[in-house]
């Protein structure tokens, strides 16, 4: 069973899930990227997420670099929260949970669907090889170690395998 933190795992969705991985999280960072939520009241209002809650993932976001707080425009004195670069870079991720929850978790069809702004056409996620290009099939892919896994922790789990 994990525990509250991902500390002990060298991998970098571990790391990931240590600043997303909360619940609201992603649909925090979903509204703000879609729907141009802002300001703390738009969260609450329109996800109906605890004030506490709500607090606790905006000040993780802004201290992650994900969101930076600016003052309010038009409402001075309420700071408004924008999605910087690393949080956008999250955009596939999302796009990618929401297909799978299309597929698996949707009996009536697709609630949201994220559009390309330039042609209107339905934007999806897929795997692609660097290489050669689309992977068709996720049993195609394999997981290996990359140049940031310590020589120690290499050995521990390659030890593991053979015992």
């Amino acid at each position: 069973m994990l525990g509250k933190t991902y500390d002990s795992e060298v991998c970098s969705m571990a790391r990931a899930l240590e600043v997303v991985g909360e619940r609201w999280s992603l649909l925090i960072l979903r509204d703000a990227l879609f729907a141009g939520s802002t300001r703390f009241g738009d969260f609450q209002r329109t996800l109906g997420i605890a004030t506490n809650v709500l607090a606790a993932r905006l000040e993780g976001f802004v201290a992650a670099g994900i969101m930076e707080r600016r003052p309010g425009a038009g409402h001075p004195g309420t700071p408004e929260y924008a999605v910087t670069a690393k949080g956008r870079d999250l955009v596939p991720a999302i796009v990618a949970l929401t297909q799978w929850g299309d597929r698996w978790a949707a009996p009536d069809g697709p609630p949201i669907e994220y559009r390309h702004t330039e042609c209107g056409e339905a934007v999806t996620s897929g795997l692609s090889c660097a290489g050669c290009g689309l992977v068709d099939d996720p049993a195609e892919v394999r997981a290996q170690p990359g140049p940031g896994m310590p020589a120690d922790v290499l050995a521990h789990k390659r030890s593991l395998r053979r015992g």
